[in-house]
C-alpha cells in the first residue's frame, strides 16, 4: 500500500513539474509581417470644418415708420446697386390712403396720385439671401425687411498650432456636407491677425474664396475643407504599424543574419512627414534592410 502511495505521489510531482516547465517556458517570437523602405508620395493634410457666409451682409431697413406696399425681389435674386427693391408708405400716407379708400374710389386714386409711394433702393450689388417681411406689414427703422450679400465665401477657424501650414494663396479642396461628392476648389484670401478663444483653444479666422461655386451654395451651409499642409514626393517610408514609439524615441525591429538564424535588432530611427498611414524614414534604416513586427505572445 505504501508503495502504491509513493508511486502515485511521484507521478503527481512529475506531472506538476512538466506542466510548470511548459507553462513558463518562453515562447518563440513569430514574425507577423515584414517590410522594407518603399518610395511613396506623402501628403500631410488638415481636415477642417467651415461654413458658407456672406462676405458683406447688409440688412435693408427703412429710415421711417411705415407700411410695406410692394417687395419687388425674392430670395436668390441678383440685384444691382441703385435698383428699387421695395415700395413703402409712411405711417401718415398709409393712414390717409386707408381713409380715402373708405370714402370713394375717386378719392382713393386722387390720394394715391398726390402722395407717392416711397422707394427703397439697394445700396450695393449682390443677391437677396433672406426675405423677412411681406407687403401689408408695419415696420420700424429697427426692423430688416430684406438681407442681402455681395458675395458668398467660406470661413473656418484654424487652431494656432496648425496656422504655420496656412498661407494666403493656397488652394484647399472643399465640399458641402449636403453634397459630399461634389468637390470644388477655393483660394485662401485672408487670415485674421487677431485670435479668438473657441472651446478654450486659440483659433484664427480664415476666409476662403471659392473659385467656382456649386449650384447649391447657400449661406449657413457647412463645408468640409481639405488643406495640404506638407507634401513630399518619393519619400522612403514604411507603414506606421512597424514603428514603436516610447516618449520621444521611435524605434523599429530590424531583421539581420541569415534565414536559418535571424537576429533581431531594435533600432532608433528619425522620421519625417506622416500621412496617417505611412511615415517617412529620415535616418536609421537602409533601403535593403527588413523591418518586422511579431505576432502577440500567447498567454
Amino acid at each position: 500500500m505504501k508503495k502504491i502511495i509513493l508511486i502515485t505521489t511521484l507521478f503527481a510531482v512529475v506531472a506538476t513539474a512538466v506542466f510548470l516547465i511548459f507553462k513558463f517556458k518562453p515562447s518563440k517570437q513569430v514574425i507577423d509581417k515584414e517590410t522594407t523602405l518603399t518610395s511613396r508620395d506623402l501628403y500631410l493634410g488638415l481636415r477642417e470644418n467651415g461654413f458658407v457666409t456672406p462676405r458683406n451682409r447688409l440688412e435693408i431697413k427703412p429710415s421711417f415708420n411705415g407700411r410695406i406696399e410692394k417687395i419687388l425681389v425674392n430670395e436668390g435674386d441678383k440685384i444691382k446697386k441703385g435698383q428699387i427693391i421695395i415700395f413703402m408708405s409712411s405711417s401718415e400716407r398709409a393712414s390717409m390712403i386707408d381713409i380715402a379708400r373708405t370714402i370713394s374710389e375717386q378719392e382713393y386714386e386722387k390720394c394715391q396720385n398726390i402722395y407717392k409711394l416711397i422707394p427703397i433702393i439697394a445700396y450695393m450689388d449682390g443677391s437677396i439671401i433672406l426675405r423677412q417681411k411681406e407687403p401689408g406689414q408695419i415696420v420700424s427703422p429697427n426692423e430688416a425687411i430684406l438681407v442681402m450679400a455681395d458675395d458668398l465665401i467660406v470661413e473656418t477657424y484654424i487652431d494656432e498650432t496648425d496656422l504655420r501650414y496656412i498661407k494666403k494663396g493656397i488652394r484647399p479642396k472643399m465640399y458641402l456636407d449636403a453634397y459630399p461628392n461634389e468637390n470644388f476648389e477655393g483660394i485662401v484670401e485672408h487670415i485674421s491677425y487677431e485670435s479668438k478663444l473657441l472651446n478654450n483653444v486659440n483659433v484664427y479666422k480664415v476666409r476662403i474664396k471659392p473659385l467656382k461655386k456649386p449650384k447649391a451654395f447657400k449661406s449657413g451651409m457647412t463645408v468640409k475643407i481639405m488643406i495640404i499642409a506638407e507634401s513630399k514626393k518619393n519619400a522612403p517610408s514604411i507603414a506606421n504599424t512597424f514603428i514603436s514609439e516610447i516618449g520621444d524615441n521611435k524605434t523599429v525591429t530590424v531583421k539581420t543574419g541569415n534565414i536559418n538564424k535571424p537576429v533581431f535588432e531594435t533600432r532608433k530611427i528619425k522620421t519625417g512627414i506622416n500621412d496617417g498611414i505611412f511615415t517617412e524614414i529620415s535616418s536609421g534604416l537602409n533601403q535593403d534592410e527588413t523591418v518586422v513586427i511579431f505576432k502577440p505572445r500567447k498567454k
